[in-house]
């Protein structure tokens, strides 16, 4: 058994594990992030270490076991609704586990992705989520993963492997069948001139989104002419001007699925500005269930998919790697549902 040393010299260890009802091998484990140890457990001895003020040695630890207790995660906005959820999610599973989670929000300049990627490995993280921003860092990521920092990928396309490297880890979301349901939906209602509104198509998301757009176009027999695809940027900067374009035209959409950020702010401002209702000249569909999407009025329909599972199911996977043994999980693809509020109907008549 490991000691594990305690900054508040009023607590120590044994107390912990008379709390819990474990054994010190265990609170010793538990606290160190090591395996063997369940969920339960886990939870159980930090819960007890919390309520009594117990606090391990970081640096004493980071000393005997040549690890820092600490993960690091990388998105390119924290800001964003969409990642904060996930975030949130997977630092509370890290924590049960006795992981410290640093975050670097990087707002897609690969410059800053490069700069937060040498922190990580200038601290010697233990592992790293991350949603990379930009191909052109993927030799830093490459070098990271070599140097032995656990990476899994949340959401994004991976780096590509070479000849023999085992597949990077990564939790994916099923945009492409999401965004298929969401297009069949508005089909299904009656209209033909559709826009997607989505951020750029060189990320998996965004493309994926398109593809499964198009699909769902390709399926109900409509000329993609009617049905443009507008990409942004970012998620979070769409400008209203970009919406005011598209619906102010002769052959305006009839519908738009947008992703919930301020894309869909932008579009319903622009809407509004436009004297447009909703629905009753314009059908809208979120790409996110976000607090806007939810609180509007009407709400809007939208697609969801499980923010918390994303980030459980990326520490779950960190995890597995950290404490080694046993068969390792290495992809998870998380499905996307259909949420119907009042935010559609059938197109104007005469617009169809």
């Amino acid at each position: 058994m490991e000691e594990i040393v305690s900054r508040n010299a009023s607590v120590t260890i044994r107390e912990v594990a008379q709390a819990a009802g474990v054994s010190l091998s265990t609170v010793s484990r538990a606290l160190n992030g090591g395996k063997n140890v369940s969920a339960r457990v886990a939870r159980d001895v930090a819960a007890a270490a919390n309520r009594l003020g117990y606090q391990p040695d970081i640096l004493a630890r980071s000393l005997r076991t040549r690890t820092t207790g600490m993960v690091g995660c990388l998105v390119s906005d924290i800001s964003n609704p969409l990642y904060a959820g996930i975030v949130q999610a997977a630092e509370r599973r890290l924590s049960e586990a006795g992981y410290l989670l640093v975050v670097a929000s990087t707002a897609n300049d690969p410059g800053r992705e490069r700069a937060a990627v040498a922190e990580f490995a200038g601290r010697r993280l233990d592992g790293v989520l991350v949603a990379p921003g930009n191909a052109a860092n993927d030799r830093t990521w490459h070098a990271l993963a070599a140097a032995g920092t656990s990476v899994v990928i949340l959401d994004r396309d991976s780096p590509p492997i070479d000849a023999g490297e085992t597949p990077w880890p990564a939790v994916l979301v099923d945009h492409r069948e999401g965004a298929r349901a969401a297009t069949r939906y508005l089909v299904g209602l009656g209209h033909r001139r559709i826009a997607l509104l989505t951020p750029g198509g060189g990320m998996r998301p965004g493309r994926e989104r398109i593809a499964g757009f198009r699909d769902a176009l390709a399926e109900a027999g409509i000329d993609p002419a009617a049905a443009p695809v507008c990409i942004q940027e970012s998620s979070m900067d769409f400008a209203q001007g970009d919406a005011l374009a598209l619906l102010g035209g002769a052959e305006r959409p009839t519908a738009l699925i947008a992703l919930g950020t301020r894309i869909l702010a932008g579009a319903l401002r622009a809407a509004r500005d436009l004297g447009l209702s909703v629905p009753g000249d314009l059908s809208v569909l979120s790409v996110g269930d976000t607090d806007l999407a939810a609180m509007h009025t009407p709400a809007i329909t939208a697609l969801r998919w499980n923010l918390e599972e994303v980030g459980r199911a990326a520490a779950e996977l960190l995890l597995q790697r950290l404490r080694g043994g046993g068969p390792v999980q290495s992809r998870a693809l998380l499905p996307v549902d259909l949420v119907l509020r009042q935010s559609c109907a059938p197109p104007p008549v005469g617009l169809v």
